[in-house]
């Protein structure tokens, strides 16, 4: 299937490792030039090499944090310069620790609204102007099932991540206009080094060894297993082509049937 994205300019934030470098991976393989960015240079750049080996694709890398409006400004200009424009922005940011509400500090809260809140507003404001030039974007914003379904301990996932949906669906209604669609995905429990925190979190308040926390949440959804990062990626992908492009102000799970609601 023809997805229509070759040569069109994405951004993936957090797209060092994870379901991040899968999304950059993903895109590569469809020929966009992508822009990926992290905090950790060293983890980037190594990432970003071996894209641009296996997918012969133009890939720009930046370090900084996407907590900062300023390094997302100047980023997003960057990327604008090399490449011409921007097509297709997916935010994403590590996610909050998992803590109870009475033992979440209010600096955590600060933090998690920061990281996981404030990066999508960050970006938002930087690349919907280009997207308006153009009359053609897609925003897409990575969260978690929490978004629905909201998880035990993570009360600083649950509670910040709904907010991005809610700035989802406004950008959906006030810019389609513009032809740009904006949608959230939320993944279930997936593969990836962020799940091993979790675990590892959980064992040691539970008792219970990390690959008995594992078992558990897959055994949770209906196809008994943990999603891989790829999984996730596709659909990010597939949202961001011209084979969706009546879909806007959703949120999409990618959870192997975990989320319980109709």
């Amino acid at each position: 299937m023809n997805l229509g994205l070759k040569d069109r300019v994405a951004i993936i934030a957090a797209s060092s490792q994870g379901i991040g470098r899968a999304t950059a991976e993903a895109f590569a393989a469809e020929g966009c030039r992508v822009a990926m960015c992290s905090r950790n240079q060293q983890t980037l750049q190594a990432a970003a090499e071996k894209i641009r080996k296996q997918y012969k694709a133009n890939v720009l890398a930046q370090a900084f944090d996407v907590t900062d409006a300023g390094a997302v400004s100047r980023f997003v200009a960057a990327v604008a310069e090399k490449f011409g424009s921007v097509d297709i922005c997916v935010t994403n940011a590590g996610g909050p620790p998992a803590k109870g509400f009475l033992a979440a500090t209010l600096e955590e809260w600060q933090r998690a609204l920061e990281l996981n809140f404030l990066s999508t507003v960050y970006f938002a404001r930087e690349v919907i102007p280009h997207m308006q030039r153009k009359r053609w974007g897609r925003i897409l914003t990575l969260t978690s099932i929490t978004t629905k379904q909201p998880v035990a301990d993570l009360v600083l996932s649950n509670a910040v991540r709904a907010a991005v949906v809610g700035l989802v669906k406004s950008l959906a209604n006030e810019f389609g206009k513009d032809g740009i669609l904006v949608n959230n995905v939320g993944p279930g429990f997936t593969a990836t080094d962020r799940l091993k925190e979790l675990a590892k979190a959980r064992a040691s308040a539970s008792g219970k060894s990390e690959q008995e926390i594992f078992d558990g949440w897959a055994a949770d959804a209906p196809l008994q297993r943990l999603g891989d990062p790829r999984e996730v990626a596709e659909t990010i992908v597939w949202l961001a082509s011209e084979r969706a492009s009546y879909i806007t102000g959703q949120t999409v799970l990618v959870d192997g049937g975990m989320y319980k609601g109709l």
